[in-house]
């Protein structure tokens, strides 16, 4: 049938993930806005988990094809 999901769930994360890591990146020094959970860079830390799994998602779903 030829319809492959991985690649374009591999860009949805990609980007999703690109924001969410540029935007953790560029709140890094802000204090108050990660007080509630306890200092943690949230965004940052699950925005490079979701770029590596959409690239990941998206390397496979592009070999699958080539």
């Amino acid at each position: 049938m030829g319809l492959d999901i991985r690649i374009p769930l591999g860009l949805i994360f990609l980007i999703t993930g690109g924001l969410l890591t540029i935007y953790g990146f560029a709140t890094r020094a802000n204090t108050v806005l990660y007080a509630p959970s306890m200092g943690v860079n949230l965004n940052l830390g699950s925005g490079i988990v979701m770029v590596l799994f959409g690239l990941t998602m998206f390397l496979f779903g592009w070999r699958r094809r080539a």
